[in-house]
């Protein structure tokens, strides 16, 4: 009987998932400024302190929460301090655009906080076609990491891959 080798376990080819370093979706939320909006044109400013003053603040609680407003209308800079004033109260860290931008955003930070000692001198794939789409600026800003201290690194999975990088 013939043995089956699998020879992409065999590549020493370390996969490197940058879904896993997403947001669990319960520490976020979001707050849209533009149900507060006057004829949904304009923050009038009394209304929007009496209306703050009457929410529940508890979904916000311990979350990262993307302050933005979906209608076009100008936002006066006093309602994000407000907003922040009334996040800082429940341990909430604002963040200011919607929820796809702070996605963004904390998965480049989490890249930049990556540990990459664990991928010195390896072979190292950037698992590609996910379930998440995940933001361009994700694979530049691990390619920057990376590449300061692979020995290889490709795009795509173990099995199939597409060659970024190779140390000469």
């Amino acid at each position: 009987m013939e043995t089956i080798v699998n020879k992409v376990a065999e590549s020493g080819i370390l996969t490197l998932n940058l879904e896993h370093l997403l947001p669990a979706a319960d520490t976020l939320a979001i707050f849209d400024i533009a149900p507060y909006l006057f004829k949904g044109m304009i923050l009038r400013e009394k209304d929007f302190r009496t209306a703050l003053q009457e929410m529940d603040w508890a979904p916000y609680a311990h979350k990262k929460v993307a302050v933005y407003c979906s209608a076009e209308a100008i936002i006066p800079m006093w309602a994000y301090m407000l907003i922040s004033s009334w996040l800082y109260k429940c341990e909430a860290a604002p963040f200011h655009g919607n929820e796809a931008q702070l996605k963004e955003q904390l998965l480049n930070q989490a890249i930049d906080a990556l540990d990459v000692q664990p991928y010195t001198d390896g072979r190292v794939v950037v698992k590609g076609c996910g379930d998440v789409p995940l933001p361009e600026s994700a694979f530049l800003r691990i390619s920057a990491r990376l590449l300061p201290v692979v020995k290889s690194l490709m795009y795509g999975e173990p099995c199939s891959t597409v060659p970024i990088y190779k140390k000469k």
